[in-house]
């Protein structure tokens, strides 16, 4: 696993996941998104992490995206618990769906690399 393309895609996530949950602390309609919008940022993790990683292979993305996603997930639930909005039983429910799309986002992200075809054939 790539742990500069993991630090950069958590550090991403965690953000946006965070900037989320404080908009939803003072807006129900933002709050009422959260399932969908928190795996949401986990895949943008997950497709960030393949992206910088430039993995050799959709299953290494899956991994790093997998990582990515369940670690921004879970630090943003955390707040979001903190803040009062969510039971801490979301803990574990989100951050396991959260990883799910993460790991689909770091399918997607090696998908879309782009690499060139072998020459000479």
């Amino acid at each position: 696993m790539n742990t500069r393309a993991l630090l950069i895609a958590s550090l991403v996530g965690t953000l946006l996941q965070v900037a989320m949950v404080v908009a939803g602390h003072s807006s129900p309609a933002v709050a009422a998104m959260f399932a969908v919008g928190g795996m949401g940022l986990s895949l943008v993790a997950g497709v960030l992490y393949a992206r910088l990683a430039r993995s050799a292979t959709k299953g290494s993305a899956a991994a790093g995206g997998t990582a990515a996603g369940a670690i921004c997930a879970f630090i943003g639930i955390l707040v979001s618990h903190l803040l009062g909005d969510v039971p801490a039983s979301l803990l574990a429910l989100g951050t396991l769906s959260s990883a799910v799309t993460g790991a689909i986002g770091g399918v997607i992200g090696a998908l879309t690399l782009g690499r060139a075809a072998p020459v000479g054939i």
